[in-house]
């Protein structure tokens, strides 16, 4: 008795289940149009063409040095030129004087803690730099602390090659 009563009730629940699925659109009448509606993908149509607007694609905003520019690289090579730096800080930058690559010592430091062997001298935006107490810093990499110096551009943080 009691695997009839359960057969029927999973019979009961199978049929109630499935009962959505088996309406059909409709078609009703509004304000004289025929409006069909259809409940299974909840989606009503008025009879009426629908205006697609044109899509106009916005040109693209180009941000003028939208990601940190090495200057310096880790042999002490020029990486950009002055006339690529904003004018402001091409003035103050002294090449001769920031342009030393790392001793041996210092990249095998770096080799051998981080498997990299980040630049020295950077150029980060405004938009990218953040500000503490100490100063104006940038993250490169996600790993490099670089701190900005007086010249305008960011110098790699001293504990990383120590």
């Amino acid at each position: 008795m009691k695997i009839i009563v359960l057969l029927m009730l999973a019979v009961l629940m199978v049929l109630t289940s499935c009962n959505k699925k088996l309406h059909t659109a409709s078609t009703k009448f509004n304000s004289g149009k025929a409006v069909s509606s259809d409940p299974v993908h909840n989606k009503v149509n008025s009879g009426y063409p629908v205006a697609i607007p044109p899509v106009t694609s916005a040109p693209p905003v180009i941000v003028a040095f939208a990601s940190p520019m090495i200057i310096i690289d880790e042999k002490g090579n020029v990486i950009t030129s002055r006339d690529k730096l904003p004018p402001e800080i091409a003035s103050k930058v002294d090449y001769p004087k920031i342009s030393r690559a790392y001793t041996p010592s210092q990249r095998q430091n770096l080799i051998y803690r981080f498997k990299i062997i980040p630049p020295r001298v950077i150029f980060v935006p405004a938009h990218l730099v953040s500000k503490t107490a100490r100063g104006s810093y940038c993250i490169y990499r996600k790993k490099f602390w670089y701190w900005k110096k007086d010249d305008g551009l960011f110098y790699l943080d001293e504990t990383y090659y120590q």
